[in-house]
């Protein structure tokens, strides 16, 4: 396993660094024996460490962890931790559905952030295009729907664009604020004309 330790504004000493190495290889290869990279950031805000992991494994899948605490030690238990849960419900999920590790299927998509700062109070804004501020690349992945909510969960994130494998339309995921899953599935574009 390809593990990549850095520190973000602080050093980081080669105990940190093997420990570091040593744990997330036996994290992930309890759970996963096919190759997987990993790359796990340190930093430092007040008197708190943050680690913060990102593995991304042979089937396509990144899962993201943080952890944190008074020492970096502490705080990559706790990241791991997190990992190990995740890791066991991802291969309890592909159990259950009787699924391999597969290659999962994507298409690259252009990523842009937004600035996002609002306008004085009372003024009115000069435009209404937005600024962008950031250009990235990103991956879309061919999915089912439960496929598409695992993903989602896995990675903590609010909403998941995917590409629905059984209609290989674009559709989305999504935590409503009432707890549930949400999913928005557009009707094909030759329904939505009258066609």
């Amino acid at each position: 396993m390809h593990v990549q330790v850095h520190g973000r504004q602080i050093e980081i000493g080669n105990a940190l660094r093997g420990t570091t190495e040593a744990k997330i290889g036996i994290s992930v290869e309890k759970y996963f024996d096919r190759d997987a990279s990993a790359i796990v950031t340190y930093s430092k805000a007040n008197h708190e460490f943050r680690c913060d992991c990102h593995v991304h494994l042979a089937s396509g899948l990144t899962l993201q962890t943080e952890g944190s605490a008074a020492d970096a030690h502490i705080a990559l238990d706790l990241a791991l931790a997190r990992l190990e849960k995740r890791l066991r419900r991802y291969k309890r999920q592909l159990k259950d559905h009787r699924s391999k590790v597969l290659q999962v299927e994507t298409v690259t998509a252009t990523d842009y952030v937004i600035d996002d700062e609002t306008e004085s109070v009372g003024e009115e804004p000069t435009s209404l295009d937005p600024v962008i501020i950031a250009e990235l690349k990103s991956e879309v992945r061919s999915l089912t729907v439960g496929e598409a909510v695992m993903h989602m969960n896995l990675l903590d994130l609010p909403a998941l664009l995917f590409i629905n494998r059984g209609t290989d339309g674009f559709n989305m995921v999504y935590r409503r604020r009432d707890g549930n899953i949400g999913w928005v599935d557009p009707a094909p574009r030759s329904e939505r004309h009258g066609s």
